[in-house]
């Protein structure tokens, strides 16, 4: 994998390991249900995990 995209994927990664750390501990069981750890997120899924996780954080916040 070229540099460039190496940092991409590992950015991705922060930025969804940040939106998980922000969700409930229930939310987050429920995410490891569906992807198994943040870290295992197929390539392919990130995009979408990331939305999800948006979303979460966004509604959490809404309530408070």
């Amino acid at each position: 994998m070229s540099e460039a995209l190496n940092k991409i994927k590992q950015y991705r990664q922060q930025i969804l390991e940040g939106l998980y750390n922000q969700c409930t501990p229930k939310q987050q069981a429920l995410f490891k249900q569906m992807y198994g750890s943040v870290k295992k997120v197929p390539d392919d899924k990130i995009d979408w995990a990331i939305q999800q996780c948006e979303r979460t954080v966004a509604n959490n916040n809404k309530t408070l």
